[in-house]
C-alpha cells in the first residue's frame, strides 16, 4: 500500500525493510534514500553505519543523532535431513513470543517463507506442557521435504531470517503497528530532524546517523562515533511503555502518546546531567510534553557514544513502545512528532558556548 502522507510512507518503507545485525543493507538503502536530500554529505563507515552530515556553522560543535538500522532476528545455522532449519537468535528474544510466527529467510535466490515450530503440545507430558519451549528446541519449517530440497530452494547456513509483518496504522490512526520500530523510529527521527533543519540557521554541524549492529552490543555506534568525533551525542531509540495490563508504575510508568522519554539511567550509561537538564529546559520552554524513564536492563547507542575518545556528553531520548523485540510493536505518532520537535529545538541551541557549559557542568 502507498500512503499520500509522506511521513507515513517513510515509516512504512523503513519498518518493512529487513535488516538483522550484520546484514543492514536493505534498511541502510532506505535510510539513504530519505535522508540524502537534506544532507550535505552522506557516507558509510566500514561496519555499515550510515553518516549524513548537515552543516550549519562549520566551526561550531558537532552534534550526533543516532538511531540504529538493525532489528532483532535470526540466522540459519544448519539444515537437518528432513529440510527443517535450525537457527541462532541475533539480538534478544523471549521464547514465548516466537512460536508459530511467520518469518522470511533472505537467500541469494530470493525470499523463502517459513514458520517457527516445535513439538506440538498434544504429544507432550502434562508437566512439559506447563513449561515454555526453549529456543534451542525450535526450528523453522519452510515446506521442504529434505535437506537436498532446502538447498535447492537456495537456503544456506548464515542466511538472515527476519520476522514477517507489514506496517499497519490501527483503527486509531495515531497508533502505528509495525515490526522493527526498534529502531527504525530512531532512523526516522534523524531523517525528519535534518528535514526540519533544511534552510534553518543552526550553530553547529549535525550528523544524522543510522548505526549497525546495535542489538548485539552497540557496535556500529563505536565506529561511527570514532569517525565523527562529536561534541554532543544523542541516541534516539524505543523505550518501554508501561500502559498495558499487568504492569505497575514501579516497573514502568511511561505511556504512549505522553511525549518523548528522557532516559536518566540504563544498563549502558548514566545520562549526562548537564545535557539532560538542557534538553528538559528546551522541552519546557517550547511546551513539548516529555516523560522520564529508566531501564535497569538493556541500553542504547549512547552507551558507546559517551565512551568514545576522551568522552562525549550523551543522552538517550526514546519513544515509548509496546511489545518491542517481538514480531510487531505499537507506538504513537504524536511521540514521533514531539521527539523530532524536541531534537530540533535542542540543536538550534547548541552553540560553542552552550556546549562548553554543558560539558563541564
Amino acid at each position: 500500500m502507498t500512503y499520500k502522507d509522506e511521513t507515513l510512507q517513510m515509516l512504512k518503507d523503513l519498518t518493512d525493510a529487513r535488516a538483522i545485525p550484520g546484514d543492514e543493507k536493505e534498511a541502510r538503502d532506505v535510510m539513504k534514500k530519505y535522508i540524502s536530500p537534506f544532507a550535505d554529505e552522506v557516507s558509510t563507515d566500514h561496519l555499515g553505519s550510515l553518516i549524513a552530515k548537515k552543516v550549519g556553522d562549520e566551526s561550531g560543535p558537532k552534534v550526533m543523532i543516532a538511531g540504529h538500522l538493525d532489528e532483532v532476528g535470526f540466522m540459519v545455522t544448519r539444515i537437518d535431513d528432513k529440510g527443517f532449519l535450525y537457527f541462532q537468535t541475533v539480538g534478544g528474544w523471549w521464547g514465548q513470543v516466537m512460536l508459530a510466527q511467520r518469518v522470511t529467510i533472505l537467500t541469494k535466490e530470493g525470499d523463502i517463507t517459513g514458520i517457527i515450530g516445535s513439538k506440538p503440545p498434544h504429544i507432550l507430558s502434562a508437566e512439559a506442557r506447563k513449561k515454555p519451549v526453549e529456543i534451542k528446541d525450535m526450528f523453522i519449517d519452510i515446506g521442504a521435504s529434505s535437506k537436498e530440497e532446502a538447498l535447492e530452494f537456495g537456503i544456506k547456513p548464515g542466511d538472515s531470517v527476519v520476522p514477517y509483518f507489514e506496517f499497519t496504522p490501527m483503527k486509531n490512526e495515531k497508533l502505528l503497528l509495525a515490526k522493527a520500530w526498534d529502531n527504525r523510529i530512531g532512523c526516522a527521527i534523524a531523517i525528519e530532524a535534518l528535514k526540519q533543519l533544511k534552510g534553518v540557521d543552526h550553530p553547529n554541524v549535525v550528523y544524522g546517523v543510522a548505526t549497525a549492529q546495535e542489538e548485539v552490543g552497540l557496535r556500529g555506534a563505536k565506529t561511527a562515533t570514532h569517525a565523527i568525533k562529536p561534541d554532543i551525542g544523542f541516541a534516539v531509540d524505543v523505550g518501554i511503555a508501561g500502559d498495558t495490563p499487568g504492569i505497575s508504575n514501579k516497573d514502568a510508568d511511561s505511556k504512549i502518546g505522553d511525549g518523548p522519554q528522557i532516559i536518566l539511567y540504563d544498563a549502558s550509561m548514566v545520562s549526562h546531567k548537564g545535557l539532560r537538564d538542557f534538553v528538559v529546559e528546551k522541552a519546557e520552554v517550547n511546551n513539548i510534553p516529555y516523560q522520564y524513564s529508566t531501564m535497569a536492563g538493556g541500553g542504547t547507542d549512547s552507551g558507546s557514544i559517551h565512551l568514545t575518545a576522551n568522552g562525549v556528553p550523551a543522552l538517550s531520548i526514546t519513544v515509548a513502545t509496546r511489545y518491542i523485540h517481538t514480531h510487531a510493536a505499537i507506538l504513537h505518532r504524536d511521540d514521533f512528532d514531539h521527539t523530532v520537535q524536541l531534537i530540533v529545538e535542542v540543536i538550534k541551541g547548541l552553540d560553542k558556548e552552550t556546549v562548553k557549559n554543558i560539558t563541564f557542568s
